[in-house]
């Protein structure tokens, strides 16, 4: 009988949770909000949000899995298991690998949501096919905030859990932000910060593809946040030039479905920007919505196979 595996992709916006086999096939999707609550009870409220959702896919059949994959967005230390800090959901220094696999009654393999689905990017994806790429990229994931990996010589680099947060690091006019600091890159240039901006501005709600569109429009404010969200974008990813020297800068989330044009724009600023330095090729992510819930059945695959060669 061919294995199963729960994964889920936490946000923090929404999760994605899904069923695979050993295949790697995701057999069954579900998506819905991530429940968000006092910093206390942050954790146990995502823990038991992710049991009724592994209720939810098993309901209807008679598979049992046997491992989990559970990748998580914010300040993850994935060798203790902990989520340090999430900006956006509220926990700090959770033991959430313990919390899920005592609630599942499943071994769990956890990680960072954005180091995961670069991973399966750079396998899987975009990466598949470029050499170049797998060995030197940086996975920069623009949703309601904004998330890096960095693939530097072949090897992920994780520090703790706090390398990447490049959503975090100051850039020229950046706003106060909800991590407590002032200037950071995601209050100018993530999905969520061109919404909320354009909104306080206009009084109009909307998301990121509304701000593009009333931009199409001839929209000046719309057309000023967004010139704004690029410059502060192409500020950091020049700073990465300078630092990992990537080959390939691989966009996900929200924003980077904007459209070729989008990027064109980012490569033209970013352009401006260098001089001797390496340009990076800027690339749309190839799996899309999935990369998260693949880089979970990565997780999923290594703890089941580890529960198996222990048991040997």
């Amino acid at each position: 009988m061919s294995e199963h595996f729960l994964l889920f992709d936490v946000g923090g916006t929404d999760i994605k949770a899904g069923l695979a086999n050993a295949n790697g096939e995701i057999l069954q999707v579900l998506r819905e909000p991530t429940h968000k609550v006092g910093p206390e009870h942050a954790a146990a409220e995502l823990v038991g949000q992710l049991s009724a959702l592994s209720r939810r896919l098993t309901s209807q059949s008679a598979i049992t899995p046997v491992a989990a994959g559970l990748a998580v967005c914010g300040l993850v230390d994935a060798e203790s298991g902990t989520g340090i800090f999430s900006a956006n959901l509220g926990w700090r220094n959770a033991p959430l690998r313990a919390m899920a696999s005592a609630e599942l009654g499943l071994p769990v393999g956890f990680g960072h949501d954005v180091a995961m689905a670069a991973r399966a990017e750079l396998e899987l994806g975009s990466g598949a096919k470029d050499a170049a790429l797998r060995r030197n990229a940086v996975v920069m994931v623009i949703g309601t905030g904004i998330a890096t990996a960095l693939m530097v010589d072949g090897r992920l680099i994780s520090a703790g859990g706090y390398a990447g947060e490049l959503g975090h690091a100051q850039v020229p006019g950046g706003l106060p932000c909800a991590c407590g600091a002032t200037g950071c890159l995601e209050t100018l240039g993530s999905a969520g910060a061109i919404s909320k901006r354009y909104q306080q501005a206009t009084g109009k709600a909307g998301g990121a593809k509304e701000v593009f569109a009333a931009r199409a429009a001839g929209d000046e404010i719309a057309a000023g946040i967004i010139h704004e969200a690029i410059e502060a974008l192409t500020f950091t990813m020049a700073q990465l030039c300078s630092s990992v020297a990537p080959e390939g800068i691989v966009l996900g989330g929200g924003l980077a479905q904007a459209g070729d044009s989008f990027i064109e724009e980012l490569q033209v600023s970013l352009r401006r920007r260098l001089s001797f330095h390496r340009e990076p090729r800027l690339i749309p992510a190839h799996l899309g919505a999935d990369a998260g819930l693949q880089g979970a059945m990565i997780l999923a695959r290594d703890i089941a196979a580890q529960r198996s060669h222990l048991a040997l």
